[in-house]
């Protein structure tokens, strides 16, 4: 059985799609006929050498898709979510047109729910429902900021806080993304830059911000938070580095927050999909998806994330 797979050979060079082989499936173990697979932008930095340096090469990337299990008796025909954690070798990740999976680990699609933003909870779902309903705890009384939220997770944020009822501003750096913003739910939208970013907001101050973006975003953020405040850092796409306003950090008795989903074990992040999986069939959570590439396009989507084109998710169709 074959497989063509995204594979990455050499850090920091274009990926290779390629023909693999596939054993048979051993006992416990299923084919899976990918549909859709999300491309985040951890997937970028694996290409980069920034996460995972230290695995092994060749080997086939992508973190979460969503397909249907292919001629395995009773199983046959189940629409299944898949990630890295399901996946048996040597297949490694979910960018391929047919994997090998350890039944006891995919987690079953509910009818409703299309293939296509099933695939893409396991990272942006996941990360959005931990950041708002546990780090943030957003209630209906919060004043909510999301930087970055034209992004694959910050659209996501705004969409949940908006229906638990919190009042919600998006940033985004592009006029032309506003509209997206505003139909994700937000209350209000300013496209600023970092240094504008407090200017902007005026008088308003948010009880929460969700910053996946980091540098100057983050001192523009704290400076922005009302006391007692919240600021939950889940990324930092515009720079991994940047300065503290620490007086105002401490005088304001301000909370800043990780989210690290790395650091979750695959208990958790099976727990966080069957989650999003219920909210997004009962609607309390919209998963928007921007592009659709081929596999062959598995370079172009990766370099949107470095020029910041991303809005909403990227998708590879596996059959396309």
């Amino acid at each position: 059985m074959r497989a063509r797979a995204a594979r990455l050979i050499e850090h920091g060079q274009p990926l290779a799609v390629e023909e693999i082989d596939l054993p048979d499936p051993a006992d416990g173990e299923l084919v899976v006929e990918m549909a859709y697979a999300a491309v985040n932008p951890v997937d970028r930095y694996q290409v980069l050498g920034r996460v995972a340096a230290d695995a092994p090469l060749p080997r086939t990337l992508g973190s979460e898709g969503a397909g249907i299990v292919r001629s395995q008796g009773t199983d046959d025909g189940r629409r299944v979510f898949v990630n890295r954690a399901s996946v048996v070798r040597p297949s490694d990740g979910t960018w391929a047109s047919r994997v090998l999976v350890a039944r006891d680990k995919v987690i079953e699609v509910p009818e409703k729910v299309g293939l296509d933003v099933s695939a893409a909870i396991g990272v942006a779902g996941v990360t959005a429902l931990r950041c708002v309903t546990e780090l943030a705890a957003v209630t209906a009384d919060d004043q909510v900021l999301v930087l970055g939220a034209s992004g694959g997770v910050g659209s996501v944020i705004v969409g949940l806080a908006h229906r638990i009822g919190a009042y919600v501003v998006g940033q985004t750096g592009s006029e032309a993304k506003a509209g997206f913003v505003t139909e994700r739910g937000a209350d209000r939208v300013v496209v600023t830059d970092a240094a504008q970013l407090v200017a902007e907001l005026g008088s308003w101050q948010p009880s929460v911000v969700f910053d996946p973006l980091g540098d100057g975003f983050t001192t523009a953020g704290i400076e922005a938070l009302s006391a007692r405040g919240r600021l939950v850092l889940f990324g930092t796409s515009a720079d991994p580095s940047g300065t503290l306003p620490l007086q105002a950090l401490y005088r304001k008795g301000l909370k800043v927050l990780g989210y690290a989903g790395l650091l979750e074990s695959e208990e958790r992040v099976a727990e966080g999909v069957r989650l999003c999986l219920a909210a997004l069939q009962d609607g309390r959570m919209e998963i928007v998806i921007g592009s659709v590439l081929s596999l062959d396009e598995v370079d172009v989507a990766l370099d949107r994330f470095a020029s910041r084109e991303v809005q909403g998710k990227q998708l590879l169709d596996l059959h396309a």
